[in-house]
């Protein structure tokens, strides 16, 4: 499938995968597939960043391949490593036959790709086109950004024993970061940037009508209305749009027609991560928010 040819067409294709995509983020995306370059995203946790990749692998539609860092992920991890169990036995076998004495011929040949284990890095460039995700790269140690600068900047990789693979069809490649540690300079000059924002109140319950479509559209509205609020105070972690739509499922799970003090209270752990954020809404509080919420909601 060929990439949408405009703005509006990557913003609806976006929307046909039931992402909701402001026209900054569309625009930024649409340039991203047509001049080939990374995208690279940041923002809080539960904006939405993993999700864009996962929506275009769908739509496009291409092979997804996630890299999930963390820290302490290494080479072998990320990209490949040789099978050193099988290189023995092609060994022995090479002695046992008496073709281990071309020593030579033996090093080729078990450094043979037959040998080689794909890791996600390799298998996006070696294969079907593929939408490749390096998700959180922040959680990675900054030397491993020097790895990736030849895989974003040629889309290949280069394996001293076997040489260089690179990718027919360059994939789309999704980096994501939340910001815990600065990304270096060298990353993102090869990349496209946009900061994945917490969505307004409009387009907060577009995506609702489209993540939680069994909620009632009143309770929707509340429950947008309330976190909307909730954002603006100071707590350890504000919830993103993966807790409002948690959020808005429990509640309606619980039969619920509209937001109600001691039902918020009961249900704040699908929204809130962390007792002292909990224990600070938690009562005069979020009853205060619930009536603001209404109001809100009912204007």
């Amino acid at each position: 499938m060929a990439f949408p040819d405009s703005v509006a067409a990557t913003q609806r294709l976006l929307a046909a995968g039931g992402y909701v995509a402001d026209r900054a983020l569309a625009t930024t995306v649409h340039l991203a597939l047509h001049l080939g370059r990374p995208l690279f995203l940041e923002g809080e946790p539960g904006t939405g960043k993993t999700e864009i990749a996962k929506v275009l692998a769908a739509q496009l539609p291409r092979r997804l391949v996630r890299l999930q860092c963390y820290d302490g992920m290494d080479l072998a991890a990320a990209a490949y490593e040789w099978n050193h169990a099988r290189q023995l036995m092609a060994i022995r076998l090479a002695e046992a036959t008496g073709e281990a004495k071309d020593r030579a011929a033996l090093e080729r040949g078990i450094y043979d790709k037959r040998f080689l284990m794909e890791r996600p890095l390799l298998q996006a460039l070696d294969g079907d086109p593929a939408v490749l995700l390096i998700d959180e790269l922040d959680r990675a140690d900054e030397p491993f950004e020097a790895f990736l600068l030849e895989i974003l900047a040629d889309f290949q990789i280069t394996i001293p024993e076997l040489g260089t693979i690179k990718a027919e069809v360059p994939p789309v490649v999704v980096i994501t970061s939340n910001r815990t540690r600065e990304v270096h300079d060298a990353i993102r000059r090869r990349c496209l940037y946009h900061w994945v924002d917490y969505p307004d109140a409009a387009r907060e319950r577009a995506i609702l009508r489209i993540r939680a479509p069994g909620v009632p559209e009143r309770l929707s509205a509340e429950v947008v209305a309330f976190v909307q609020r909730l954002r603006q105070g100071d707590y350890f972690k504000l919830p993103g749009v993966a807790e409002t739509i948690d959020w808005a499922l429990a509640l309606n799970a619980l039969d619920c027609k509209e937001l109600e003090p001691a039902v918020v209270d009961d249900t704040l752990g699908a929204l809130l991560k962390y007792q002292d954020d909990i224990a600070r809404l938690r009562g005069a509080e979020a009853a205060k928010l619930v009536a603001e919420a209404k109001q809100a909601a009912a204007a």
